[in-house]
């Protein structure tokens, strides 16, 4: 039983994708369903790596800050305040460049620490925006956090990163449980800042920290930075959340593919 647990498919596949499942199932009538996201990247952090904080490394900066926005997303939920989104995305951006400190003071040369430092910030901090966009449009959140999870997640793996791309497949393959049950019911199901916040923060930082740190591209970043604008600016049928669901995710697991595509070129030496 140990060695199935210990099986990466398992820790950042099949288990964050059941316990999501779940929890969204026992979560939706008190319109709290969003919980899914944390829940399924939670049960990966306790299967691949642990909780401890110190000492403060990167990665575990991205797991202190992911249940700090889950538990900020939940409270933020029910406002609708019009300064909230750009709020959390400024937050977000200085995030980033927390998480990252130390590998950014490892430049020699104080003008990439500073272009690093901001391209990190200005990428977390579109996530976050573009992703608070749909809090309130579960259906469109729920395939746009799939396709950034997982193509964050594989990208992530393909740049040798095997810690990072679990992180982003947890956050997919969570996102793609509460997408399969309002595909399965043919409804929408709750999500709000609970599942958009915690998505955008830790996909955004596992994303900064896997281009540092590893060999992800610079640019799959814009690429992965389109999926929730495209989610959000895709015009939809008068069709059911089944057909909807099924377009939108065609469209942003396009955009996760090509993030892939461009990384396992490089990472392979193949020429572009």
């Amino acid at each position: 039983m140990q060695e199935l647990f210990n099986h990466p498919a398992v820790q950042a596949g099949l288990a964050p994708f059941l316990v999501a499942l779940i929890t969204a199932e026992l979560f939706q009538r008190v319109k709290l369903s969003g919980l899914a996201i944390i829940a399924g990247f939670a049960v990966t952090v306790y299967l691949a790596s642990d909780f401890t904080i110190e000492p403060l490394t990167a990665s575990r900066k991205i797991v202190l800050l992911g249940l700090i926005a889950a538990a900020a997303g939940l409270l933020l939920s029910f406002l609708q305040a019009s300064w909230t989104g750009p709020f959390l995305a400024v937050l977000g951006g200085a995030a980033a460049i927390w998480t990252a400190q130390r590998i950014l003071q490892q430049q020699s040369q104080p003008a990439v620490m500073l272009l690093w430092g901001t391209g990190c910030a200005a990428y977390v901090a579109v996530l976050i925006w573009s992703m608070d966009k749909l809090a309130h449009e579960p259906l469109r959140a729920a395939s746009a956090a799939t396709a950034l999870g997982i193509g964050t997640g594989a990208a992530a793996l393909v740049g040798a990163s095997a810690l990072l791309g679990q992180f982003g497949l947890a956050l997919g393959t969570a996102a793609a449980a509460h997408l399969l049950i309002q595909m399965i019911t043919n409804q929408s199901l709750p999500a709000g800042r609970s599942f958009t916040l915690p998505l955008a923060l830790i996909a955004g930082l596992t994303g900064c920290i896997a281009v540092l740190s590893a060999k992800l591209l610079w640019y799959a970043l814009p690429i992965l930075a389109a999926i929730p604008l495209a989610a959000w600016l895709m015009p939809l049928p008068k069709q059911s959340p089944r057909i909807q669901g099924l377009l939108l995710t065609m469209l942003t697991c396009a955009f996760a593919g090509g993030a892939i595509y461009v990384t396992w070129r490089v990472a392979g030496d193949v020429p572009l």
